[in-house]
């Protein structure tokens, strides 16, 4: 086992000034499952191909251990990888698929064969050893991949989205899986995904990053709770939260036609670049339907509903003055609409205005100039 180091790591593709991994500083402690996250193109699979050997390092140092693997060969670097491709031998069996680099490497049969044995058991897969790849489902040939890495016994797994050729029920049942099998094996592992869901279910801590900038690292409660910033309260999450500028209005927050209280501390860090407003983000089950009277709530056009059964959720509008405002700046899942969840047994229908209020010791507030978070 062994710890990971980007010590200010950079990579710029030849033909790119903007570099696609820049100045990366993140530690993976030893037996540690981080799951490196973020959107399409951020630099999350650079990482993971820089730490595995197969991208170059343009500056910074990368260590697993205590040895500086910046420029070593990836075949020296004691590591095993996982894809989202299977990459299986069609013409081999699944147990000489999971020994083959043990047979490369010139390990004696019989071990080869102990060590396919025992990653089999953990994997449920000893009545298919002897079966061709092509006699298994999708999840079967992951869990063989994932065999394949075990049986190396490396001091670091990466993963490079292994579940996204999954469907949705074998993608939740591999996960538990994976993050159960992980655990037992204490591997150090770096896990890159796009699903968020994936990150908050599998990591001992996600990392957050977006254009090859790192936004923030730590447990998956602190960034559900805690988002360092904008761009991470609108990432971690599902529903994703409720994200729109208000003006201050003399320490409150004009929403629509209404105003809520703020804490007088974040408004207090507010500045001259940020013109007079505020960036409010509140989770759907950190609103409720409040009385038509309430003074700290907010009208909501209801123009959808959802009865999940043990959830309800409805997606509407701020009405400002009577109208309904665009909500310019929201980044929600129901096209800007906002969305709280409520008791499926009280909901609204659609067409009716209903006030919302917000928990405050739930709610998220940002500077628009920085989008940095101030409470």
């Amino acid at each position: 086992m062994a710890k990971v180091v980007f010590d200010h790591v950079t990579r710029i593709y030849p033909g790119n000034t903007e570099p696609s991994v820049s100045d990366l500083n993140l530690d993976i402690q030893d037996g540690e499952f981080l799951v490196l996250v973020g959107p399409s193109g951020c630099g999350k699979s650079t990482t993971l191909r820089m730490l595995a050997g197969l991208e170059e390092v343009n500056k910074g140092k990368i260590f697993i251990g205590d040895k500086d693997v910046t420029t070593m060969q990836p075949k020296d670097r004691d590591i095993a990888m996982v894809f989202q491709n299977y990459a299986l031998y069609p013409h081999m069996t699944v147990a000489d698929n999971m020994g083959f680099a043990l047979k490369i490497a010139g390990t004696p049969k019989a071990e080869i064969r102990k060590r396919v044995e025992e990653a089999a058991k953990i994997l449920d897969l000893t009545e298919f050893l002897d079966r061709k790849p092509k006699a298994l489902s999708g999840g079967q040939r992951q869990r063989v991949a994932m065999g394949r890495a075990i049986v190396r016994k490396p001091k670091v797994f990466l993963m490079d989205e292994p579940l996204s050729n999954l469907d949705a029920k074998l993608r939740v049942q591999t996960r538990t899986q994976i993050a159960a099998l992980q655990r037992q094996l204490g591997v150090t592992t770096l896990y890159v995904t796009h699903d968020q869901t994936e990150a908050l279910t599998m990591g001992d801590r996600i990392a957050v990053i977006k254009l090859g900038i790192l936004q923030q690292v730590g447990a998956p409660t602190e960034l559900y709770d805690k988002p360092a910033n904008v761009f991470v309260a609108g990432f971690i999450g599902s529903p994703s939260m409720n994200i729109n500028t208000h003006p201050v209005v003399n320490g409150r927050a004009k929403i629509g036609s209404d105003t809520i209280d703020l804490d007088p501390v974040a408004v207090d860090k507010l500045t001259e670049e940020d013109k007079g407003c505020i960036v409010v983000g509140f989770r759907p089950e950190d609103a409720s339907l409040a009385a038509p009277d309430d003074a700290n709530a907010f009208s909501l056009k209801v123009q959808n509903v959802e009865d999940l059964g043990s959830d309800g959720y409805i997606y509407g509008d701020i009405i400002t003055d009577g109208s309904v405002a665009e909500a310019a700046a929201t980044m929600s899942d129901q096209n800007k609409l906002t969305t709280i969840r409520v008791n499926p047994r009280q909901l609204p229908k659609i067409g009716d205005t209903v006030k919302i209020k917000i928990d405050p010791s739930k709610m998220h507030l940002f500077s628009p100039a920085t989008e940095m978070r101030l409470n």
